[in-house]
């Protein structure tokens, strides 16, 4: 899949070298992070991390609270930039967040708009909502929706930018578990669909396995751990080798599997 020209949040730590756009542009890469820092009232927070994702990567990044998972997140979306480092990135990205954020004066389809260049038709958010599911509730106001269908129409939100790269923030975190495993569902079938790269921040080592090509841990603000998942999809919890992934990242974050 070709991306778009990618684009340096910041350059300000990075050594003279070939044009970055021009060097994105040939790269098969969707992220490409070298010696990010971001401080906050003096305290580090992401100390010289490095981190590349290719083009079409599901990854996923896990970590203990605080560890700098949701900071590294805004700062590839161009939300902080006040950092030190390269930051490579495709124009054409979108977040989502754990809280759906949907403006409750607006109904559901102009919500999906928000945001976009333009005056595009209200066709172009009938379109992502059909995609994840939500035609039926295009005219809703969003007080009326289901935490299941207020996440759905976040994604949809996400997906008339036509992303390179979908950053989601723990957007699973609030659902119940049986909307979660649909939502989780859902956003691997839309990644198969679109062929997009995404960054999955979870606390979820298990949906971390269940979904990504790789499998990252954060700690002290630096990638500390990789771990690709070489299993065929769609993916058994129930699979001996998933246990085992499952486990190993457990016992990287600290955790006992046993008790887990």
């Amino acid at each position: 899949m070709a991306t778009d020209v990618h684009r340096p949040v910041t350059d300000r730590a990075a050594p003279r070298a070939p044009h970055p756009q021009r060097e994105a542009r040939q790269a098969p890469f969707a992220v490409r992070v070298d010696g990010l820092n971001r401080s906050f009232d003096g305290r580090a927070v992401i100390g010289d991390l490095h981190l590349t994702i290719q083009a079409g990567e599901f990854v996923a990044l896990l970590g203990r609270s605080g560890c700098g998972k949701s900071t590294l997140l805004r700062i590839l979306a161009g939300l902080d930039r006040d950092i030190e480092g390269t930051v490579l990135v495709p124009r054409r990205k979108a977040v989502a967040f754990q809280a759906p954020r949907l403006m409750p004066w607006k109904r559901v389809w102009r919500n999906v708009l928000l945001g976009l260049p333009g005056r595009p038709e209200r066709a172009v958010a009938e379109r992502a909502l059909a995609e994840v599911g939500l035609s039926h509730r295009a005219q809703a106001w969003p007080k009326t929706l289901s935490g299941g269908e207020a996440q759905r129409a976040s994604l949809a939100r996400a997906l008339v930018r036509e992303p390179d790269l979908l950053l989601l923030d723990e957007p699973f975190g609030a659902l119940d578990a049986l909307t979660r495993v649909t939502a989780q569902r859902l956003v691997g079938e839309l990644w198969q669909r679109r062929g997009c790269a995404v960054l999955l921040v979870t606390h979820d080592v298990e949906e971390a396995v269940l979904l990504a090509d790789r499998v990252l841990v954060m700690d002290d603000g630096v990638i500390a751990h990789e771990q690709p998942v070489d299993l065929p999809r769609p993916r058994d919890i129930a699979d001996p080798r998933f246990a085992a992934l499952r486990t190993r990242l457990l016992e990287r974050l600290g955790v006992d599997a046993t008790a887990a």
